[in-house]
C-alpha cells in the first residue's frame, strides 16, 4: 500500500497555546476517524523558531543559519501526517478531513521508502 506525506499548510499559530486546543481537537478527532492509515505525523511550531541551515559551496562548505523561514507567507508548513491508502483517491478522500484543509491546504506526495 502506498504510503502519501499529507504536508500541511495553515496559519503561522503555536499549537500547544490554550487557544487552540478547539483545533487540536479536530485533529485528534481526524487521527481517532483515520485510524491505522495515520502511521505517523507530528504539528510544528511557530515559524519563529526556525533556523534555516544552509552550505556555502556546497558539501564541506562553510554553514550558514538564519532565525526563521526564508520567505514570509499567510500560509506556512505547520506539520504532516504519513498516510497509508491504497491509492490517491483514497489519499485525497483523507486529506479531506485533515482541519488543515478547511482553512489552508494539504499537499498530498508520494513517499518513496528509503531503506538500508
Amino acid at each position: 500500500m502506498p504510503t502519501y506525506a499529507a504536508i500541511l499548510y495553515s496559519r503561522d499559530a503555536d499549537w500547544t497555546a490554550p487557544e487552540e486546543s478547539s483545533t487540536m481537537a479536530d485533529y485528534g478527532a481526524f487521527s481517532a476517524v483515520a485510524g491505522p492509515a495515520v502511521t505517523g505525523g507530528a504539528a510544528l511550531f511557530p515559524t519563529s523558531t526556525a533556523t534555516t541551515v544552509r552550505v556555502q559551496g556546497g558539501k564541506g562548505g562553510d554553514v550558514l543559519t538564519t532565525d526563521g523561514p526564508y520567505a514570509e507567507a499567510k500560509e506556512v508548513l505547520s506539520g504532516f501526517f504519513l498516510l497509508d491508502a491504497p491509492d490517491l483517491d483514497a489519499a485525497i478522500r483523507l486529506a479531506a478531513q485533515i482541519p488543515a484543509a478547511w482553512d489552508g491546504g494539504v499537499e498530498l506526495r508520494p513517499v518513496i521508502p528509503m531503506t538500508g
